[in-house]
């Protein structure tokens, strides 16, 4: 059980007056939660303290070399004024596998989950009211040893920083358009694909900046080997309605696992449907699509929660996805983990966590 420590802020942020212009990560609250790690100390000084740049020097390991890790995950609340958070649990577990991955010490579940519930707790007046806003959570650790050499660091900080957020796509839940890359890949077999780690958000932007000139939203990845298997799209994972079966890329090392794909695929079972994680290629997609087998594609992830698509574009050929619109397995699926989320139906699974009254 971690002692945290608490410093009040001298002054405090005004709350965003319409929350209705949130965005996405734009905004920070008043506080964060910092936790130090030295070798032969462990991790020490838990504390809550007021937002505030970090001083790091020049030569810092995570400048130079990258050595850092991130998560996201939410809280909400609820119509009964309860702010709860969805599986975090999972977001620990994932932060642990990803820090074994880059080297750095694991920190506890335990830990992570009473961090996250403490700095919510501090900062409860800042989670949204407004229908589909949220308090978006983002902990991250990060190797701030000063030494220039391709060594893992000996000392990091653990942090957490809170940010009110609306939707992620400023069109809401509009289908969005998504673009395939055929030559630039995320991840290749033994890399870092199922970590959550900048390196791989920062492969992608190039990427990302073409889909967008081109008008598309996001990026679809394949893999890095054959370049013909689909994999995920550059902040979701990615689901295929085919023939009334439920299609997603396996989790074996190039997929980011995320915790809202894990949570749509036991729904879909739970719900009768079958679920295939295998590899499946982007031509038997685009081929479902022009003979009108490919009945629904959405997104998934923490941000989005459901994100429908009605556009594939690989190459020189492009498929629409049914009529454009939002299909109605998406929108069922999109209903009930939102749900969940802020307390609307009955959590049947264990998912949720609540954290305080607000």
């Amino acid at each position: 059980m971690l002692d945290i420590k608490f410093t009040e802020a001298k002054t405090l942020k005004e709350k965003p007056a319409d929350e209705t212009k949130l965005g996405f990560g734009k905004i920070f609250t008043d506080y964060m939660f910092v936790m130090n790690y030295d070798k032969g100390q462990g991790w020490h000084d838990p504390r809550i303290e007021p937002y505030h740049p970090f001083e790091i020097a020049p030569g810092c390991v995570v400048l130079h070399y990258a050595q850092e890790v991130f998560e996201g995950l939410k809280a909400y609340r609820t119509k009964e004024n309860v702010i709860q958070l969805f599986r975090p649990d999972c977001n620990a577990e994932r932060m642990q596998d990803s820090c074994e991955r880059l080297c750095i010490p694991k920190v506890p579940k335990d830990d992570f989950i009473q961090a996250v519930k403490a700095l919510v707790e501090v900062e409860k007046d800042w989670v949204p009211h407004s229908e589909g806003a949220s308090l978006y959570i983002r902990p991250f650790v990060f190797a701030s040893m000063e030494q220039l050499g391709v060594h893992a660091s000996t000392s990091y900080i653990f942090c957490i920083i809170l940010s009110p957020s609306g939707a992620y796509y400023s069109t809401g839940l509009a289908p969005v358009r998504i673009y395939v890359e055929d030559e630039y890949i995320r991840s290749a077999p033994g890399l870092t694909g199922f970590a959550k780690c900048g390196g791989n958000y920062a492969a992608s932007i190039k990427s990302g900046e073409l889909a967008e000139e081109l008008g598309y939203s996001q990026v679809l990845w394949l893999d890095g080997v054959e370049h013909k298997y689909v994999e995920e799209v550059g902040s979701m994972n990615i689901f295929f309605k085919i023939d009334g079966k439920i299609y997603t890329a396996p989790c074996v090392g190039t997929v980011l696992p995320g915790v809202t794909r894990r949570s749509i695929i036991e729904l879909c079972r739970d719900w009768g449907y079958e679920v295939i994680e295998e590899k499946i290629a982007i031509a038997d997609i685009m081929k479902a699509g022009h003979e009108g087998r490919l009945e629904e594609v959405f997104g998934s992830g923490t941000a989005a929660v459901v994100s429908p698509v009605k556009e594939l574009k690989y190459m020189d050929d492009t498929i629409i996805i049914g009529d454009g619109n939002i299909g109605s397995f998406t929108q069922r699926l999109y209903d009930t983990m939102t749900g969940m989320q802020w307390g609307k139906i009955r959590d049947a699974k264990g998912w949720i966590v609540p954290v305080c009254q607000g």
